[in-house]
């Protein structure tokens, strides 16, 4: 009974101790995801300002356990950027993309492609 009851305490003691613990994410998204759906939906300028600011936010401090900027980020931004007329700047991000995530090249090369005609 007694060894049973050490078990149930153990079992109890780490089941505890493992809800604890708190991993950090992967990457860290800030507000994105919902200023890049606002604009969408809402072409405006304000809110192109908002999405941009948040792409910024993302790839300058990027705090997540990998340390990289998340998959998609700089082609996003790059070719909001290249659309708003900075385009040697979002054609850099759009490399930037292939660079970072290189399986990505097949996708990202066909815009860079047709962008620079």
């Amino acid at each position: 009974m007694r060894i049973r009851n050490m078990l149930a305490y153990a079992v109890v003691a780490l089941t505890v101790a493992s809800c604890g613990t708190t991993q950090k994410p992967l990457y860290s998204w800030y507000d994105t995801e919902d200023a890049a759906y606002t604009y969408t939906k809402r072409q405006t300028e304000k809110e192109l300002e908002r999405a941009m600011q948040q792409y910024k936010l993302v790839i300058t401090k990027q705090t997540g356990q990998r340390g990289v900027v998340p998959p998609g980020i700089n082609a996003e931004y790059g070719y909001l950027l290249y659309k708003a007329g900075k385009k040697d700047e979002g054609l850099t991000l759009l490399k930037a993309e292939m660079e970072t995530y290189p399986e990505s090249a097949t996708f990202i090369s066909r815009i860079v492609k047709q962008l620079e005609k």
